[in-house]
């Protein structure tokens, strides 16, 4: 007689509660440091989901329990966060945040036989090298940059333009990805160059930008830098138009950036909270006094992804699970019905401009 039905008797004869199955899984992200907000996001998202699962039954009968590590957006602390998961036996990660992180830590879930989805990695060198067990459910950078630069092209002709880049692999190709797009519409570049992330300021390049007279800046980096960048170039009196990509998505943006964050533009994905297949959730966030902004409902729907997928194939085995999410069956998710390509990326994404105003961000209807 096994250890769990043998529980499970005893439980029974003393009147008490019988003790399920725990199946471990994982999320891992910058849980410190300055993009700590966005490993907020993810573990909240995260352990909601597991929350809600186990409310209903968890996992065929199995309740899920979440470990939460700290890669600190850095390569090989990813690699160390990820062999832990191993050794302790976890099923499914939900996870990185960085795509610097996300990268080296697939090919120790390949090797594994563990079933990697990020909620946050959008470089495309995730996904292009082919692992059989990585999937994301947010867009690439290669379509969210694109998107960008030929807003910038339409919007922006004529006009002197800067990108900059924090030489990170998911900043460095959204940058590429919009400076081809105005290579290809016939629009110069002014400034194109990248930056340390890190500094406390940033004052020089705010030079450089407002010696050129820079009309629009485009940004592939974090909402740390980006929000001490447009600070400094308020400083010198620029009125020049900040975009940016999904990293800008932090109530933290404006927190550094204050009242010089006004205006700024950014690119993400459809507004989740505006789902009709969110609102259950996001009341339950709002009870708890959490605002599930930026990652927050990724990170859910990416436990949720991998759930389904484990409640159809009957079970965790990994490669069952990762063949029927890329044979593009529809997953029910708080992000809408999800399918994924053939290479673990989310079919037909669809984007949005979203723009910060008083603090605050919302889809910009104007922009089309």
């Amino acid at each position: 007689m096994t250890r769990l039905v043998t529980a499970a008797l005893l439980a029974f004869f003393l009147g008490a509660t019988p003790v399920m199955a725990e199946i471990l899984i994982a999320t891992a992200g910058p849980m410190a440091g300055p993009n700590a907000a966005f490993g907020e996001q993810m573990r909240r998202g995260a352990q909601r989901a597991v929350d809600d699962i186990n409310a209903t039954g968890g996992l065929r009968g199995e309740r899920l329990k979440l470990t939460v590590d700290d890669d600190a957006c850095d390569p090989r602390k990813a690699v160390e966060v990820a062999t832990g998961f191993v050794a302790q036996g976890v099923k499914f990660v939900a996870g990185h945040f960085c795509s610097g992180a996300s990268i080296p830590a697939s090919k120790i879930y390949e090797t594994a036989g563990i079933v990697q989805i990020s909620p946050a990695s959008t470089n495309p060198k995730l996904t292009e090298d082919g692992a059989w067990n990585v999937f994301r459910v947010v867009a690439r950078d290669d379509a969210q940059g694109t998107f960008a630069g030929r807003y910038i092209a339409r919007d922006y002709r004529g006009k002197k333009i800067a990108i900059l880049n924090d030489n990170s692999p998911a900043g460095a190709a959204l940058a590429a990805k919009a400076r081809t797009a105005l290579e290809e519409a016939g629009v110069a570049i002014a400034i194109d160059e990248s930056y340390t992330p890190g500094a406390k300021t940033y004052s020089e390049l705010a030079l450089r930008l407002q010696g050129s007279l820079i009309d629009a800046v485009y940004i592939g980096g974090t909402y740390v830098e980006a929000g001490i960048i447009i600070r400094d170039l308020r400083s010198l009196g620029s009125v020049a138009q900040l975009i940016g990509g999904d990293s800008l998505v932090a109530d933290d943006f404006w927190n550094i950036a204050k009242e010089s964050g006004e205006g700024t533009l950014m690119t993400f994905a459809l507004d989740p909270q505006q789902s009709e297949a969110a609102r259950s959730v996001i009341q339950r966030f709002v009870a708890e006094g959490y605002n599930p902004e930026g990652y927050t409902l990724h990170a859910y729907a990416a436990v949720q992804a991998w759930v389904k997928a484990a409640e159809a194939t009957g079970g965790t085995d990994a490669h069952k699970i990762a063949d029927w999410l890329r044979g593009g069956s529809p997953v029910d998710t708080v992000l809408g019905d999800l399918r994924f390509d053939a290479k673990g990326d989310v079919r037909d994404p669809q984007f949005a401009w979203y723009r910060w105003s008083r603090g605050k961000y919302a889809e910009d209807m104007s922009i089309q």
